[in-house]
């Protein structure tokens, strides 16, 4: 009688959870439709593509400068 009394309990306990957590993600969704609704979305324009970055150390032709080594 104990088992079928536990199992009960577990049953009504999983139900009361399950419906609080339905309710719940309900009502996120539906803050997020209003909030979607009231403020409409503004994105930022993307950037243009760059050329690709240089590797550390690479000097352009026009950057080039004389530097004498001392040995």
């Amino acid at each position: 009688m104990f088992a079928v009394y536990a199992a009960e309990q577990q049953y009504r306990h999983d139900t009361w959870t399950r419906e609080r957590e339905h309710a719940l993600l309900t009502a996120i969704r539906e803050r997020k439709i209003a909030a979607s609704e009231r403020m409409p979305t503004v994105r930022a324009p993307r950037p243009a593509q760059v050329a690709w970055p240089r590797p550390i150390g690479l000097h352009t032709a026009d950057e080039r400068t004389t530097v004498c080594a001392v040995a």
